[in-house]
């Protein structure tokens, strides 16, 4: 298979773009929230858990805590129970209880709208910033790199490797700045109704034929 070229990747990442922004006309971050400072929450308990079982644990836990402040002076034993089933609950308790704290202290309980400033909090990451910044605030910073982003890139070739850093920098350039938002979540949609990880409905897949099917298995 001949080596393509960069023209040719923009080209085809927008005719993927294209495809599966009328596949999904609505997709959107599937986290439920109602405001900046749940959804940097559910992001953070979102690490190795899915989206639904974050917003079973977050439907509860957001009507007993509704304030920074609220989650700065829980006693930890209390949030370590609240969001026990979405896993490693100790350490995401700490990180949620030391990030309220410091947006009470630092910004007035109020979430920032920079990477930096939110990267610098406990628990958060560039993937975190990144959903927090492209749907709390709709500032497009980034690309958001999660597995279902990760698998997709490498599949259809717009990506290599596992690195999110690495796969965010490679994947801005392809896409408009003001789409990398939607891009991400058009990735993860398709991600989690298409492509699967162990069993890729590729006969059906509505981007077979831009699709070089990189790494999939086929029996």
């Amino acid at each position: 298979m001949p080596r393509e070229t960069a023209a040719a990747k923009m080209e085809r990442t927008k005719q993927i773009c294209d495809v599966l922004q009328r596949t999904y006309p609505t997709a959107h971050c599937e986290l439920n929230f109602s405001n900046p400072l749940q959804l940097l929450i559910a992001t953070i308990l979102s690490a190795q858990c899915t989206d639904k079982r974050v917003n079973l644990v977050t439907a509860e836990l957001f009507k007993r805590y509704r304030t920074t402040r609220d989650f700065a002076d829980a006693p930890l034993a209390d949030l370590e129970a609240a969001v026990k089933t979405t896993g490693f609950f100790r350490n995401k308790a700490k990180n949620i209880q030391n990030c309220c704290r410091a947006l009470v202290e630092k910004f007035g309980g109020e979430v920032p709208r920079t990477m930096d400033e939110l990267h610098a909090l406990a628990g958060v990451g560039r993937k975190t910033a990144n959903v927090v910044l492209g749907n709390a605030f709709g500032i497009n910073v980034g690309v958001v790199v999660d597995t279902h982003v990760t698998r997709l890139a490498n599949r259809l070739g717009l990506a290599k490797g596992t690195d999110a850093v690495k796969l965010e920098q490679a994947l801005m350039p392809l896409v408009p700045q003001k789409d990398w938002a939607r891009f991400s979540h058009w990735l993860i949609w398709h991600g989690r109704r298409r492509c699967a990880a162990r069993t890729p409905d590729c006969a059906t897949c509505e981007i077979k034929n831009f699709c070089p099917q990189i790494g999939v298995k086929t029996f």
